[in-house]
């Protein structure tokens, strides 16, 4: 079995796109689902593992959440971000270590461009969710206006108005309606009707040269659509506006804080079905409660870097995790293998499939890696949690984080750290927060600041570590057939496989566990190291739960070999290394050409697509293609290599 031999080379000139900022955003903790604690793991041969995995239900990388919003970004210059860099993880540290495939690998630029990664969502009908149509669905609410109670109090000039008003498209900025015969009854049913059949509009009473006028305007103005009334929404009509959302370099809480503030409502109006990767191009299912198709279209005219469309009301939200998987595009640029290479490397991705590690996405980028702190927590040693996050680290970080730091180790002082935060929600300037309401005695608690999601990222953070390092022993020890001892599941229940059992299961069909007190573990020395690695981390085997129910781990299990469907491949020749070499959804919608190649081409990049299940990582695929190792870290290191 093949070991890890870390290989990338970046190609000269290559150029990365720009996203536009819109505006600093609020940085919200990624949806995970619980992990089930309230059955005791009964022992024996077969077992039924926990419904709630401790990771995610996607099945393409996620943003890690680590202790700063967007930690490595805004450090200045690529220099200070490759000095932070060369104290992060690469791929042994966190238990990556074997390849499937005998192919000799080759480099390969991966990700130098977002548009290099495109994700498409698969939904639970198997469908690819695509953004081709931009149009409004025919029952968008002032389709009924004219039908609905009150619309009799306007005339049909003054509809049309209104209607111009709602959609910001009347340059006065507001519509003045005349009261004839002023009463305070019909005043009172003219401003009903405007807020009912108009939702974003306000309305004011004005005397203007002696007479009375009903004024309607946008009270949020022109970045921010009001909320609409619930008794606007017609019964008729499903609660939930289900669209397409096409998104450039930013990830999904991202992009639904930034689509929530224009909007002014709640980030927790809204639900998907996973989270999608930032540096991407990414297009999935959004639902959103009682907001227009209309409303909702209006968006792509304010900002840059989305799309919506697709729309179409239903009666239910969607739920995380009932996608079926993703389909990827991913495009390697500058490779220098041959075509020979990466015809016997695509055969055998598509053939044999990958280790179903968990990408390094899933430790956090920095010197303190995600799973030291995850270990701590379950051992009940809070003083080192605080210590890990809150201690100063090596490496080029943000200022204000250096002198938060130090001042930390200077004076232990809680209230004096925190002033040198501007940014509160980062995940240290919650917990200082926390340290000082609660003192430095009732740590737990002070903890307990950081949202539940972040908090529980450690541990999964912990479970992941250990099941990638079991599983790469498990490969060196068995290679690729099951054996006796293995774990395979029937009907979601986990069964120890015997020696004539073994052989009519293939490596396909096993499955390791995640520690926890709800799993069983294969009963060969390979299972048995799980107890001797908890033993070494000073944590019990048999005592997986936790004094505080939220870090009591139940565990789960998880396939270790992945095989993609629909894999499909192609070199192609370029130049211009600025160039898109995928032709995008939205291309597509304006009717832009697709991309043209120079068979000549001086590059030569690799353009793959696969489909994936939930909860795998597209780049331990692309490892598996490559023999690389896709950390940051050894990423970072050999660009600064060729640059020097």
């Amino acid at each position: 079995m093949a070991d890890a031999e870390p290989m990338l080379v970046p190609s000269p000139g290559g150029e990365k796109r720009a996203c536009p900022a819109l505006e600093d955003e609020v940085a919200h903790s990624t949806k995970r689902p619980r992990v089930q604690k309230d059955e005791n793991n009964k022992g024996g041969h077969s077992h039924k593992p926990a419904q709630d995995e401790a990771e995610e239900p996607e099945g393409e990388e996620t943003e890690p959440l680590e202790e700063e919003d967007g930690e490595g970004a805004g450090l200045g210059s690529g220099e200070a971000f490759a000095e932070m860099m060369k104290h992060g993880l690469t791929e042994l540290d966190v238990g990556i270590l074997k390849f499937v495939s005998e192919h000799k690998g080759f480099s390969g630029i991966l990700k130098e461009r977002y548009s290099d990664f495109v994700v498409h969502e698969v939904n639970k009908e198997g469908k690819t969710v695509q953004l081709d149509d931009l149009s409004v669905p025919e029952e968008a609410e002032e389709a009924s206006v004219a039908e609905q109670p009150g619309s009799e109090v306007f005339t049909e000039e003054q509809k049309h108005q209104l209607e111009q008003l709602q959609l910001f498209k009347k340059k006065e900025g507001n519509v003045s309606i005349e009261m004839a015969d002023d009463t305070k009854e019909k005043r009172t049913l003219v401003h009903k009707a405007v807020k009912t059949l108009y939702p974003g509009l306000e309305t004011k009473t004005e005397e203007q040269e002696g007479k009375k006028f009903i004024v309607a305007y946008h009270a949020a103005g022109q970045k921010a659509l009001a909320a609409p009334r619930k008794h606007s929404w017609p019964k008729s009509r499903g609660a939930f506006c289900h669209f397409v959302l096409y998104k450039e370099n930013k990830d999904t809480m991202e992009a639904i804080n930034v689509l929530s503030k224009f909007l002014r409502m709640r980030p927790n109006v809204f639900s998907y079905m996973g989270t999608k990767d930032k540096r991407a191009i990414t297009v999935q299912e959004i639902a959103v409660l009682k907001v227009t198709a209309e409303r909702l279209s209006h968006l792509n005219k304010c900002l840059n870097n989305f799309k919506l469309g697709n729309f179409c009301y239903k009666k239910h939200p969607l739920k995380l995790g009932e996608l079926r998987g993703n389909h990827f595009t991913v495009v390697i640029r500058n490779i220098t293998g041959t075509d020979d290479q990466v015809q016997q490397a695509m055969t055998s991705l598509r053939e044999t499939g990958f280790i179903n590690y968990y990408g390094m996405q899933r430790f956090g980028t920095t010197a303190v890696p995600t799973h030291q702190v995850g270990k701590a927590i379950l051992q009940d040693n809070w003083n080192e949690v605080i210590d890990l996050i809150l201690k100063p680290r090596p490496g080029a970080e943000k200022g204000y984080l250096v002198k938060c730091r130090e001042e930390w180790a200077q004076s232990q002082d809680p209230e004096a750290a925190l002033k040198k935060l501007p940014v509160k929600r980062c995940v240290e300037g919650q917990l200082l927060r926390g340290l000082s309401m609660y003192g430095k005695k009732n740590i737990i608690t002070a903890f307990a600041m950081i949202p539940r999601n972040n908090r529980l990222m450690y541990i999964h953070s912990y479970q992941s570590f250990m099941w990638n390092t079991m599983v790469s022993r498990r490969i060196e020890a068995f290679g690729l057939k099951a054996v006796e001892g293995d774990l395979v599941l029937r009907g979601g229940t986990a069964f120890v496989l015997s020696a004539a059992e073994a052989e009519t299961h293939s490596i396909q069909d096993v499955v390791m566990p995640l520690p926890g007190f709800d799993v069983i573990y294969p009963t060969h020395h390979v299972g048995k190291g799980y107890r001797e690695k908890l033993s070494t981390d000073n944590l019990d085997i048999d005592n997986m739960r936790h004094r505080v129910r939220d870090y009591s781990l139940a565990g789960a299990y998880r396939r270790i070999l992945i095989k993609p469907s629909d894999v499909s491949w192609e070199v192609i020749n370029y130049d211009d290394p600025r160039i898109s070499l995928v032709h995008t959804d939205v291309e597509k919608l304006e009717d832009q050409p697709p991309p043209v190649f120079n068979k000549e081409g001086k590059y030569r990049a690799l353009r793959m697509e696969f489909s994936l299940p939930p909860s795998t990582y597209a780049t331990m695929a692309i490892r598996e293609v490559l023999k690389m190792d896709t950390s940051i870290k050894n990423q970072t290191q050999l660009n600064t290599i060729w640059l020097n």
